[in-house]
C-alpha cells in the first residue's frame, strides 16, 4: 500500500511540475508571443544573430519546441535560409538549459512568494499583460514547489532496496536509460521537466552520476522527437528539413558522448560535488559543445539536408491545405502564422479566377469558363480548412493580440471566399450567357470592363500585402479605392447608357449584361476592402459609424455597401 501511495505522490508531483512549466510557457506566449516571433524573424538574417536569438527566445518561453515551430514556419516556405534556421535550433537547445541551471540552486523558498505575487497579478484582469505575467509567476511557483516535494519524496526512498534494484537494472544498460528518458521527454513535451526530475534522482543518490548523464542524453533526444513526428506531413519533404536536421545533430552528439560518460563523470565530480548541479552542468555543456561543433558546418549541413529532402509541392489536390500544421496549435503565435499563410492561398486562386474572367470578355472557350467555376471549390475547401483549424485552437491559450489576429484571419478568408462566390454564382454565369447568345461587347464597353478587372487585380494584391503588414496608410488607400471603384462603376454606367441612347445595336444587345458585370465587379471589390482594410482602420478607431473619415467628402468610404 505504501508503494502505491508513493507512486501516486510521485505522479502528482511530476504533474504539478509539468503544469507549472505549461503555465509559464502559455503565459509568456500570451504576453509576448507576437513580439517574440517578430524578434526571431528579424534575427534570421545570419547564423550568429539567429543562434543568440534562439537562446533568448527559448530561455523566455522555456520550450525549444515552440522556438523550433516558429523557425520552421519561416524556413518551410523558403522565407529564410535553412542555415540561420538551424542556428536557431542550436541556440534553442542551449536556451532550454538555462532554466535548468537556475532551478539547480536551492530556490524553493521563493515558491510561496511567487505564487502569491502571481495570483495578485493574475487578478488584474484589466491589464492583459500583467494578467499573463501573473500566470507566469504562478507557474514558476508551482515548478519550485513541485521540485521541493520531489526532493522530499526521494529522501523517503533513499534506502529502498526495491528501487535500488530497478534503477540498477536500468543503469546496467546506458542505451536503455537513454531510451526511457527519450520516451518520457516525448510524452511530457518538456525536456526541462525531465532533466529536473533526473536532477532530483541524482541529488538524493538514487541514480549514479553516469546513469544520470545517460538519462540526460536521452532527454536531449526526446525533445527532438515531437517536431519530427507531429510536424507537417505530405509530399513536400522540405518542411521536414529543420526538424530532421535538429534530430540528426542530437543523434551525432549522443553517439559521440555515450562512450565518454565515465571520464565525464570523473570531471564533473572534480568540478562540483553536488550531483544535481553536475547534471545541470552536463546538460548545458552537451548543448554548448554541440553548438560550437556544428555552427561552422551549417552551410554544408544545410546543403546535405536540402539534397536529401527536396522540395516537392503536391499539386494533385489543390483543395488540400499545405501549411496548417496540427502540432503548431500548441503554440498559438505559430498556428496563426500558418493559418495566415494558408489564407493567402485563397488570394492566388481568386487572382486566377479574375484573370480568366477578364479573358472571357472576348474569348469563346466554354471549357475555360467551366474550369474557372471549378476553382471556387478550391476556395470553399481552403476557407473551411482555415476556419476549422483556427476554431480548434484553445481560446484559453490566446492573448488579446492573438485573439484579434485570429478574427482578422477568419474575416480575410471568409471575404476571399465570398468574392469567389460572386464570381462563381454571378459574374461567370453572365459571361457564359454572352457565349450562349453569341454576343460581343462594344470596344468601349469591353475596355471599361477590362480596366475594372485590372483594378480588381491590383486591389487584390494590395489586400494581400495589407493583410500581412497591417499598415494604416495602405489600409486607407485601399478603403478609398472602394470610393474610386464605385465612381468608376457609376461613370461606366452613365457612359453605357449614353451609347445606348445613340442607338448602337451592338451595345443594346449587351446592355443588361454589361450593367450586371459592373455590379458584380463592384461587389467583389467591396469584399476585398472588407477583408483587409476595415479591420486595420477599425482597430485604430478610424472606421466610425460605418464610414472612414477622409480629407474630402468625395473620398468618404462606407462599409455597408
Amino acid at each position: 500500500m505504501a508503494l502505491i501511495f508513493g507512486l501516486v505522490a510521485l505522479a502528482g508531483h511530476i504533474a504539478l511540475l509539468l503544469w507549472g512549466t505549461r503555465m509559464v510557457q502559455t503565459g509568456i506566449q500570451r504576453a509576448f508571443g507576437p513580439d517574440l516571433r517578430s524578434f526571431l524573424g528579424r534575427a534570421l538574417s545570419n547564423r550568429m544573430k539567429a543562434f543568440f536569438a534562439g537562446i533568448g527566445v527559448t530561455a523566455i518561453l522555456q520550450s525549444s519546441t515552440a522556438t523550433g515551430l516558429m523557425a520552421s514556419g519561416f524556413a518551410a516556405g523558403g522565407l529564410v535560409d535553412l542555415v540561420p534556421a538551424l542556428a536557431v535550433m542550436l541556440g534553442a537547445n542551449v536556451g532550454t538549459t538555462l532554466i535548468v541551471q537556475v532551478l539547480s540552486f536551492d530556490v524553493a523558498a521563493a515558491s510561496p512568494a511567487l505564487i502569491l505575487i502571481g495570483v495578485l497579478m493574475f487578478r488584474r484582469v484589466g491589464n492583459s499583460r500583467i494578467h499573463d505575467l501573473g500566470r507566469v509567476m504562478v507557474g514558476l511557483g508551482f515548478m519550485l514547489l513541485a521540485l521541493h516535494q520531489l526532493l522530499d519524496l526521494m529522501t523517503q526512498y533513499e534506502g529502498s532496496k526495491a528501487l535500488a534494484y530497478v534503477l540498477g537494472a536500468i543503469a546496467a544498460t546506458p542505451v536503455l536509460s537513454m531510451l526511457l528518458a527519450a520516451i518520457l521527454t516525448w510524452a511530457a513535451h518538456s525536456s526541462v521537466a525531465v532533466v529536473l526530475l533526473i536532477m532530483s534522482l541524482a541529488s538524493k543518490g538514487l541514480v549514479d552520476l553516469d546513469q544520470a548523464f545517460a538519462l540526460v542524453l536521452g532527454a536531449n533526444l526526446g525533445t527532438a522527437i515531437n517536431p519530427l513526428i507531429e510536424g507537417q506531413s505530405g509530399a513536400d519533404l522540405s518542411v521536414k528539413r529543420l526538424p530532421v536536421g535538429n534530430m540528426l545533430t542530437r543523434i551525432v552528439g549522443v553517439i559521440a558522448v555515450i562512450g565518454l560518460l565515465e571520464p565525464a563523470t570523473r570531471l564533473s565530480a572534480m568540478v562540483d560535488s553536488d550531483s544535481g548541479r553536475a547534471v545541470a552542468n552536463f546538460h548545458t555543456a552537451f548543448n554548448v559543445v554541440l553548438a560550437v561543433v556544428f555552427m561552422p558546418l551549417l552551410r554544408p549541413y544545410a546543403d546535405l539536408l536540402t539534397k536529401l529532402l527536396p522540395q516537392k509541392i503536391d499539386e494533385a489536390d489543390p483543395t488540400r491545405p499545405r501549411y496548417l500544421d496540427p502540432a503548431a496549435k500548441e503554440t498559438p503565435v505559430v498556428a496563426l502564422g500558418a493559418a495566415a499563410r494558408e489564407a493567402l492561398r485563397l488570394v492566388d486562386v481568386l487572382s486566377e479566377m479574375l484573370a480568366g474572367a477578364k479573358s472571357a470578355l472576348s474569348d469563346t472557350d466554354r471549357r475555360a469558363l467551366a474550369r474557372l467555376r471549378s476553382l471556387d471549390n478550391i476556395l470553399d475547401s481552403l476557407n473551411t480548412a482555415v476556419k476549422t483549424y483556427l476554431t480548434s485552437i484553445d481560446p484559453d491559450e490566446l492573448g488579446d493580440v492573438d485573439r484579434r489576429r485570429l478574427n482578422e484571419i477568419l474575416l480575410f478568408s471568409m471575404n476571399m471566399e465570398h468574392a469567389g462566390d460572386v464570381l462563381d454564382q454571378n459574374l461567370l454565369p453572365h459571361l457564359a450567357k454572352r457565349l450562349r447568345r453569341g454576343l460581343s461587347f462594344s470596344k468601349e464597353g469591353q475596355l471599361e470592363l477590362a480596366r475594372l478587372f485590372d483594378r480588381l487585380q491590383s486591389n487584390l494584391q494590395t489586400a494581400a500585402a495589407l493583410f500581412m503588414t497591417q499598415n494604416e496608410s495602405a489600409a486607407r488607400m485601399l478603403a478609398e479605392e472602394k470610393v474610386i471603384f464605385r465612381k468608376a462603376e457609376r461613370e461606366g454606367t452613365e457612359a453605357h447608357f449614353q451609347r445606348l441612347r445613340q442607338g448602337g445595336i451592338e451595345t443594346a444587345e449587351t446592355s443588361s449584361l454589361h450593367l450586371d458585370l459592373l455590379r458584380d465587379l463592384k461587389q467583389i471589390n467591396s469584399h476585398l476592402v472588407a477583408a483587409a482594410a476595415y479591420p486595420v482602420l477599425e482597430e485604430r478607431g478610424e472606421l466610425l459609424q460605418s464610414r472612414t473619415p477622409s480629407p474630402t467628402p468625395q473620398a468618404a468610404v462606407t462599409s455597408n455597401d
